[in-house]
């Protein structure tokens, strides 16, 4: 996993819950890296998993609401990095439709390691998107929080459903429709 993550990760905690937090997450989790993240490195994802894990038994807050908030957050740290980027689709039908052949090819451009989900689409529209998200590593509702902020980037509403294809959550389905 692609350090970026991990230093937006400790950005979103230290903003809502403090620095101590931060020291006390990297105090408890399995870290082999000790905590210590550069943008363009690579990391084991088992560390994200113990980061979290840790996360969710200092505030009770569940893994998959973590990671939503997470995913909405993340969406801030692209924009200020490659706020180019974001003006190449003109909404965000457009922008999520191109995750698997525009988004993730540009990711690989800059992260050539980096290891991403699939999203395969099975349905798209003006104003409506369905397509199945699979990944090993079932960060479904880290992606549905980045979908969240790209419609609010776009100053647009939608409704996004979330379907799991299995108990693991590496196979998710999600439905998008424009609100009116």
């Amino acid at each position: 996993m692609k350090g970026i993550v991990f230093t937006g990760f400790l950005d979103l905690v230290e903003d809502k819950f403090g620095l101590e937090m931060v020291d006390t997450l990297l105090a408890n989790s399995e870290l082999p890296s000790n905590g210590v993240y550069t943008a363009v490195g690579t990391y084991s994802f088992a560390e994200m998993v113990s980061l979290l894990t840790n996360l969710n038994k200092e505030t009770g807050i569940a893994i998959d609401d973590l990671l939503l908030v997470y995913g909405e957050h993340f969406f801030s740290v692209v924009k200020k990095s490659y706020p180019e980027f974001l003006l190449q689709f003109k909404d965000p039908f457009d922008m999520l439709g191109s995750i698997e052949n525009h988004i993730h090819v540009e990711v690989i451009k800059i992260y050539p390691d980096a290891e991403l989900p699939t999203f395969e689409i099975v349905k798209q529209t003006e104003n409506e998107l369905v397509m199945i998200y699979t990944s090993s590593r079932a960060m479904h509702s880290f992606g549905k929080g980045l979908m969240n902020k790209t419609f609010e980037h776009f100053n647009q509403k939608a409704t996004i459903l979330v379907e799991k294809l299995n108990d693991k959550g590496t196979e998710v389905k999600f439905s998008i429709t424009a609100d009116e």
